[in-house]
């Protein structure tokens, strides 16, 4: 068997013709999960205003520890203004703004007083002398203004959407969802629930990838599910290419055997159809109609999940301008071996055992290993052990290349 690409040749390939979607502004509150088009610009310090990082008492460090006059209450969410002098004291809340002359705060535990009795006029008195700056949340000392928060292409996930509004962020220019019709074809498929007669299988490749979508900030519009008549998939091509999604994914029908109906359709059209070295995964179809993006994949579910995360994914990711489009990959020991295809990089789905922190290990996620049709293996699978086409077999002990998906 010849192969037409290596698995970088073809998504590089993919890639190469994947363009960014057009940014568009939004509320921050609408940006979950959107990927950033250009930086996110500090417009307010963090902190704005020095404030008290403790419940306590504003102070003049070098006053030493003598007892101090309380001449001011300093709840947070009030303007800043309060004042105190020589031998005198705020009681002062957690981020409230320090009053002036204030350069420390003892918090309320290093002082004899109870706390909530104390108010203006009381005297309190410290378990020891304050040290300058103690506690205290300089302006600016995290972000300040002019600062970049979040950088271009990255995703706005809780902690970046967070850091944005707290830097003053009210919206942002992101890419959006891409938008992803998913088309199975097969005589065979019958949709979930529905009767499962001789010969047929459930159609489980449609919510397989509308998963695998969302996982990726996307959002798959249709489900479609075909039979093998190439006059239906035709109509429903150009039905779906009318409303102009952002990419077409297709399962089934894409090899060199008879039947191959996406095959027959979509060849004459422009979309090429090749062979990748990989296991599994081997057929492969990418092109496009009327400008839109169409990847072929093959019709078993492993195989389906495999391309998705070699392919589709990137290119998803891409579209919506994202800095990092390749999954993390981490080096982990094997504790079971197993056998890999010649001249094919394979990706076998694997358990990780976590018993040890400090020594995580992967082992395949079923005794089937990687057959392209064991639906029921996903299930067990956490990450993807990619195998180098120069391997023949992977032995316990040996480091593999592990992809986490979950």
């Amino acid at each position: 068997m010849s192969f037409t690409r290596t698995v970088a040749e073809h998504r590089d390939a993919i890639l190469a013709a994947t363009t960014p979607l057009t940014p568009v502004r939004v509320s921050i509150t609408d940006a979950w999960g959107r990927t950033t088009a250009e930086p996110v610009v500090a417009t307010l310090g963090i902190p704005a205003f020095d404030n008290s990082a403790m419940d306590g008492y504003a102070v003049r460090a070098g006053d030493g520890a003598v007892p101090r006059t309380v001449v001011a209450d300093i709840p947070a969410g009030v303007a800043p203004g309060a004042s105190i002098g020589p031998g005198e004291a705020a009681r002062i809340m957690t981020g409230a703004p320090l009053p002036v002359g204030a350069d420390a705060i003892v918090p309320h535990e290093q002082t004899a007083e109870p706390f909530r009795d104390v108010a203006p006029g009381s005297v309190i008195h410290f378990d020891a002398a304050p040290t300058p700056g103690a506690h205290v949340r300089g302006r600016g000392d995290d972000v300040s203004v002019g600062d970049v928060v979040v950088a271009a292409g990255e995703r706005l996930g809780a902690l970046q959407r967070s850091a944005a509004v707290a830097a003053g962020a009210a919206s942002v220019l992101v890419r959006p969802a891409p938008r992803v019709v998913v088309i199975a074809s097969g005589d065979e498929l019958v949709a979930p629930g529905e009767p499962v007669g001789p010969g047929q299988i459930p159609e489980s490749n449609g919510l397989l990838l509308d998963g695998l979508a969302r996982g990726a900030d996307a959002v798959v519009t249709e489900l479609i599910r075909v039979g093998d008549d190439p006059a239906v998939l035709r109509r429903v091509l150009a039905r779906v290419e009318a409303y102009a999604p952002d990419a077409i994914v297709l399962t089934g029908g894409a090899s060199v055997g008879a039947y191959e109906v996406v095959r027959e359709v979509l060849e004459p059209t422009g979309v090429q159809f090749l062979t990748v070295a990989m296991q599994p995964g081997k057929p492969q179809g990418h092109g496009a109609i009327g400008g839109i993006p169409v990847f072929c994949l093959p019709g078993n579910p492993v195989s389906v999940a495999v391309s998705f995360e070699a392919f589709v994914r990137p290119a998803l990711l891409q579209m919506q301008g994202r800095r990092d489009v390749l999954r993390p990959v981490v080096r982990l020991r094997v504790s079971n071996g197993w056998r890999t295809p010649p001249a094919r990089e394979q990706f076998m789905p694997v358990a990780i055992d976590r018993s040890d922190p400090a020594a995580w290990t992967v082992r395949p996620a079923t005794a089937g290993g990687s057959g392209s049709h064991r639906a029921g293996a996903l299930a067990l699978a956490e990450a993807w052990a990619v195998v180098p086409v120069s391997v023949d077999e992977v032995a316990a002990g040996d480091l593999v290349d592990v992809m986490l998906v979950t």
